[in-house]
């Protein structure tokens, strides 16, 4: 800027590493611009050095005035955006399609909504107002919940075999744990057409409500890979057979490692996987399992132990070995527990046996049984109901009783006891420990299902009435926590800070912080542009355990 009569301007040089502003005041004289430095304003930002350029020129606008600097409108940024980044580094957005077509980037904006907001799909769309999730997606315009989530929906159903199949070449490799469990998620409202949604054994302790059965397989580390829906009527053993060979046939896994729960891995089903070729089972066994090795003595209960694990093996079956382990805390919690039953069972039969009304058998029998049937001490209790001859009338029957000394001492020695057992696991390939340590991986899948049902991402309440919608919403909720999953891996360090009530982070603690990393629509002297604030140092260390740059 030169002007003729000489005011001070501040002329800015952008040619050098870092800015530089030159006061100076420039004339004319003879034809020739003169000028004359006053002094030098550097340590500014290029962005500041414009300010006070217009500040030089009188062109700032007083705070008051209806044209000054107004922040107009701010919405969610860095939580989506955070979200969205993970998607991409992880590759799942050219998984779930190579090619970016209208349809995936609503599928991307629902994953990315599931783990910052949960909800129904329409409550996603109205959040269009408050949240940069659907720009940041490439979603312009009115966001429509048919358009936008419904059809994309049917889309992304019609890819889940191949989408799963992707993932599982990815995440299992070679010779793989694979971790299997099954949970159910109840619905409310009347589903009569439905195929999937009926009552059976209700997880949640939901009784009166319909359901549907969900089967989830991870990896070793319990990153999810699988999906299924299956009718809620489904018992545990039956989805296990179909699961392997899935995971064997349309996965291509050569070598695999079956890790299932008591429920699921049973007899009938180790007999019948036992010819599949390439596959490896890790189990735990059911008290009358452990009750029937010891009668046929191939155990001991000796050989439980608080601090080493025992391996044995059975003659009539020796690709399968029993790995015997104690937890001592365990074995005192269950002592104690059974003595206070065996307590307030003794309480009751004492004050029936002194009871003095006269009564029949039956009755007695029946008050026994309900107090046996209360406490679950069937099993440690003799008990008769006899008659005496040389009693009263009222007194002609009467409740003899005794506790069964060798069962309570049986079940004493065995508290605290598990059996982990593997079929097909040769010993050079994994130790007993690294066995028992197998098969408590699976609380991963226990842990994964916390999070897909209540903590963070929501599958119930399902708001949807088709079985279709609902495959397809259960096949979402299990990509959000896909997402989720990296994302708690790559945050550990800062998750793992602090016990007790000097534990600060949680992942949705984590996902707040981001959310106040906004988009600000601002206007200056009626020029409007945006902004993102910046980060704070909580904010600026979350995204860089993310490696994400906003």
């Amino acid at each position: 800027m030169i002007t003729r009569d000489g005011n001070l301007h501040l002329e800015i040089q952008n040619s050098r590493k870092s800015p530089v502003g030159l006061l100076r005041t420039s004339l004319y004289d003879n034809g020739k611009t003169k000028h004359t430095q006053h002094g030098r304003i550097t340590g500014c930002t290029l962005e500041q050095l414009k300010i006070l350029q217009h500040a030089f020129r009188e062109n700032v606008v007083p705070a008051d005035s209806p044209e000054a600097f107004q922040i107009v409108q701010s919405t969610e940024y860095g939580a989506s955006f955070a979200v969205l980044d993970i998607i991409k580094q992880t590759g799942l957005d050219k998984i779930i399609y190579s090619k970016s077509e209208p349809w995936v980037n609503s599928v991307l904006a629902m994953i990315v909504g599931r783990v910052v907001y949960a909800g129904s799909k329409l409550s996603l769309v109205h959040q269009q107002d408050n949240s940069s999730l659907w720009d940041l997606c490439g979603i312009t315009g009115r966001v429509d919940v048919d358009k936008h989530c419904y059809l994309p929906l049917d889309r992304l159903l019609e890819r889940q075999k191949l989408i799963q199949k992707k993932l599982a070449s990815k995440h299992l490799k070679g010779n793989q744990l694979v971790l299997y469990d099954i949970t159910s998620s109840y619905l409310e409202g009347e589903y009569n057409n439905s195929e999937l949604v009926a009552f059976g054994y209700n997880r949640d302790g939901k009784k009166g409500h319909e359901q549907i059965v969900i089967g989830l397989i991870c990896n070793g580390e319990g990153c999810p890979v699988g999906v299924e829906v299956f009718a809620g009527n489904t018992k545990d053993s039956t989805t296990v057979i179909d699961k392997v060979n899935e995971v064997k046939e349309i996965y291509g896994i050569e070598r695999v490692v079956f890790v299932g729960d008591r429920g699921m891995v049973t007899a009938h089903n180790l007999e019948v996987l036992k010819d599949v070729e390439g596959l490896a089972t890790i189990t735990a066994l059911t008290r009358a399992e452990i009750n029937a090795l010891l009668e046929r003595n191939v155990i001991q209960p000796d050989l439980f132990d608080d601090f080493n694990i025992c391996e044995a093996t059975d003659s009539e079956d020796p690709q399968r070995r029993y790995c015997l382990c104690r937890n001592p805390l365990k074995a005192e919690e269950d002592n104690a527990t059974r003595q206070a039953l065996l307590d307030k069972t003794k309480e009751q039969l004492d004050q029936i046996a002194e009871y003095k009304q006269a009564t029949t058998p039956e009755i007695l029998g029946a008050r026994v049984g309900k107090i046996l049937e209360k406490y679950k001490t069937g099993k440690y209790i003799n008990w008769s109901v006899q008659t005496d001859s040389t009693a009263t009338k009222s007194r002609d029957h009467k409740l003899v009783w005794s506790f069964n000394a060798q069962a309570i001492q049986k079940d004493k020695q065995l508290a605290g006891c598990y059996i982990i057992t593997a079929y097909n696991v040769k010993q050079e390939d994994m130790a007993a420990a690294e066995v028992v340590k197998t098969y408590k991986q699976l609380i991963q899948v226990e842990q994964a299902f916390r999070n897909l049902k209540t903590v963070q991402l929501e599958v119930r309440p399902i708001y949807h009435k088709k079985d279709e919608r609902i495959r397809a919403h259960v096949f979402l909720c299990m990509l959000a926590y896909y997402v989720q999953w990296h994302m708690q891996k790559a945050l550990k360090p800062l998750m793992d800070k602090g016990k007790g009530k000097n534990r600060k982070w949680t992942f949705a603690n984590i996902i707040e912080t981001l959310k106040q990393l906004t988009r600000n629509k601002i206007k200056v002297n009626g020029a409007e542009f945006y902004k993102t604030n910046q980060p704070t140092l909580e904010q600026g260390e979350i995204l860089k355990l993310l490696e994400s740059k906003i």
